[in-house]
């Protein structure tokens, strides 16, 4: 169990005025949750009030899933051998030009999913890739599709993505794999004005990527025409049937060419996502490449925060210690982020938020924030749990129970990823304590 206060001792808080807000220079160790002098109440963030007393999916999710299975200390429980690929990247049997984009970004050697699944991607097999996330499914599918646009520019690909930040990511990957070799691309989500998307559809896209809704949306409009697709990818396509959009696939592809080339790509594989894969793929190659739930690069654990405490403080402790430098806290509610992000701001914390009451402007210039370090915290809701790639978050903090375990595998991926350690802390509330 990390309990860093030890339930004894007193904790001095420093004056706002000398903090600054800022999250740069030594910041003092916690050394207690007793807490000498006056607190702020803090009521948001857990659970946005008691609706008719009935228990949440996250009270469920605490109560069905045993606490150790948050808990990974990294420890060795068996011998696992490196992963060696049977190709480096400029073994594939692709164009020079992109083998030399590939280089520029310092990418050597592809992870197992890339290794595996690139070549049947180029040779037009239609593939179903079931890997951890953040192991590279990006690449995997984006370098053969490229080739193919290098080989005939008149080639189109469709990306179907569950969220907007997914969509943005992948649409900057790809960008960054194609500079100066005259391929475009365009991305429709939501929260954008529709007439600057109908304004995109008007120029040569290679790569189309988008969320479910919003390409309906331009199809029905008859902006949007599909039966000039014969390349399809849909990526997290667990997450979007979990988000209710199994109706907009099935309708999407409905409108694309029954001779395609199909990619699939998601972290789970059940029944109803095999369904999906037989509806709609042809004699696929499956490549499975999950090796474990969680990976041995994030250190898992619990923080209790004992009846006398508030968690709002034991959080505000933590962010204190050294080594919390860039910190991902999730929470279960809209209302309750936001109402978290401005209270660790009042305490003297940069933090930012993102959530789904937010404009897209206001969330992709969070994101940005965080990404480049002039942050320190980014509180969220489940929005960003899926996909997102943030170099060095070195820990996760699960403020909030996920609903489930799947969400809580990937909350803590965000951290731990390209080869870095990360932490990922869940915190749980002893019972007895008093109502805030």
């Amino acid at each position: 169990m990390y309990n860093p206060q030890g339930n004894k001792g007193s904790f001095t808080r420093t004056p706002r005025h000398q903090r600054g807000g800022s999250s740069s220079g030594p910041r003092k160790p916690y050394h207690g949750g007793g807490g000498g002098g006056p607190r702020r109440s803090f009521h948001g963030g857990h659970g946005g009030g008691g609706r008719g007393g009935g228990r949440s999916r996250a009270d469920s999710f605490s109560q069905y899933i045993d606490v150790s299975r948050f808990v990974n200390k990294a420890v060795i429980t068996e011998e696992v051998h490196d992963f060696v690929p049977e190709h480096a990247f400029k073994d594939f049997h692709i164009e020079e030009r992109l083998k030399t984009a590939i280089s520029k970004k310092g990418y050597i050697n592809p992870t197992p999913i890339q290794d595996r699944a690139i070549p049947h991607v180029l040779r037009g097999s239609d593939v179903v890739g079931i890997a951890n996330t953040g192991t590279g499914k990006t690449a995997a599918f984006l370098i053969p599709l490229i080739n193919k646009m290098l080989l005939d520019s008149t080639q189109e690909a469709l990306v179907m993505v569950p969220t907007r930040e997914l969509a943005i990511q992948i649409e900057q990957e790809f960008r960054g794999l194609v500079f100066g070799l005259r391929l475009f691309s365009a991305c429709f989500v939501g929260g954008v004005p529709i007439n600057k998307d109908l304004r995109n559809l008007r120029q040569r896209n290679n790569l189309v990527i988008g969320t479910p809704g919003r390409l309906k949306d331009l199809v029905e409009r008859r902006a949007l025409d599909l039966s000039k697709f014969k390349t399809v990818v849909l990526d997290e396509a667990d997450r979007m049937l979990d988000m209710g959009f199994i109706g907009d696939m099935k309708l999407l592809l409905g409108q694309m060419p029954a001779e395609r080339h199909t990619l699939f790509f998601s972290a789970t594989l059940t029944k109803e996502i095999e369904r999906l894969i037989k509806d709609f793929l042809k004699e696929p190659v499956t490549i499975s490449v999950k090796t474990q739930e969680t990976p041995d690069s994030i250190e898992q654990d619990v923080v209790k925060v004992g009846p006398e405490q508030t968690k709002i403080d034991v959080l505000d402790g933590l962010l204190r210690q050294d080594g919390f430098d860039k910190v991902l806290i999730f929470g279960k509610t809209k209302h309750g982020v936001e109402k978290l992000a401005k209270e660790l701001v009042h305490r003297g914390v940069k933090a930012e938020s993102i959530h789904g009451n937010k404009t897209h402007a206001r969330r992709q210039r969070a994101l940005e924030l965080f990404k480049r370090d002039h942050v320190q915290v980014l509180v969220a809701t489940d929005v960003a749990a899926r996909g997102l790639d943030i170099a060095g978050v070195s820990h996760v903090i699960n403020f909030d129970l996920p609903a489930t375990y799947e969400d809580y595998v990937h909350r803590i991926g965000r951290t731990g990823r390209a080869g870095k350690k990360g932490k990922a802390l869940t915190f749980i509330e002893q019972r007895g304590r008093p109502s805030r």
